[in-house]
């Protein structure tokens, strides 16, 4: 007997860490998935809703590469026409960094059906879970959320116009590039801002220092914190864990940042 099938793929963001915080659209996408591939970042332990499935590991991480991103699309679009419903299980969301875009595009070009489903972005997540509002009254009216990897591998020139605003600046996968991050904050005056560093967030490792521009590197070597992290810079950055919050909010109102 022949089965037939629609082959489709549905992106799904896995949340930034946490297995609880995925949605439950994202679990009912695994628990129809015929092939499911995921990410490093990815809590592996969503694949347990996901038991009938095929995983398969596509993970990329600084200095090691599974497979090129047009392999990971190959593999979409082969295993949607011989398997059916692809999930494609991206940590955080996958259209924040996570070049989901790419891989709807890919998919629609070989006439595969696309859903996506976002998921809680770690720009965002993270810092609330260690309680940081990114955006707070009076303290930051705008967010900037800049990638730390370019693909030339240097420093984005939107850390040099960012560090210049008074927004929040959150920058994803950017602990290799930090020293110029702190260079460029103290080229812009900012010295004495607050920046927190979180490592991985939400889990249970998760460990997390806070010191300013001018002590980071300092503290971070002091802490060992790695990635993956997110780093948060601005007046905001004071109230991780509620520490020290009151002293800084009078330190780095909007009226004092410059």
């Amino acid at each position: 007997m022949t089965v037939s099938f629609e082959p489709r793929l549905t992106l799904v963001g896995a949340g930034p860490g946490d297995p609880d915080l995925i949605t439950v659209k994202a679990l009912k996408a695994l628990q129809s998935a015929q092939v499911v591939l995921y990410d490093a970042l990815a809590n592996p332990e969503l694949l347990n809703h996901a038991p009938q499935a095929k995983h398969v590991f596509v993970g990329k991480r600084k200095g090691f590469k599974r497979y090129s991103q047009e392999e990971i699309q190959a593999l979409i679009i082969r295993y949607a026409h011989t398997h059916g419903h692809v999930v494609r299980l991206k940590g955080g969301d996958p259209f924040v960094f996570g070049r989901g875009q790419e891989e709807r595009e890919a998919a629609l070009e070989a006439g595969i059906k696309v859903d996506v489903v976002p998921g809680i972005t770690s720009a965002f997540g993270v810092p609330a879970s260690r309680g940081i509002s990114v955006t707070t009254r009076g303290l930051s009216e705008s967010v900037w959320v800049i990638t730390g990897t370019t693909s030339r591998r240097t420093l984005s020139q939107d850390v040099l116009l960012a560090a210049q605003s008074t927004a929040t600046v959150v920058i994803l996968m950017g602990m290799h590039t930090l020293p110029q991050t702190v260079a460029a904050f103290q080229a812009a005056g900012k010295g004495s801002l607050p920046i927190a560093l979180i490592q991985s967030g939400t889990l249970p490792e998760c460990r997390s220092v806070l010191g300013t521009i001018d002590t980071i590197l300092e503290l971070r070597q002091r802490a060992g914190i790695g990635a993956p992290a997110v780093i948060v810079a601005g007046a905001v950055a004071a109230q991780l864990d509620h520490q020290h919050v009151q002293s800084f909010i009078h330190q780095f109102s909007l009226s004092h940042v410059s």
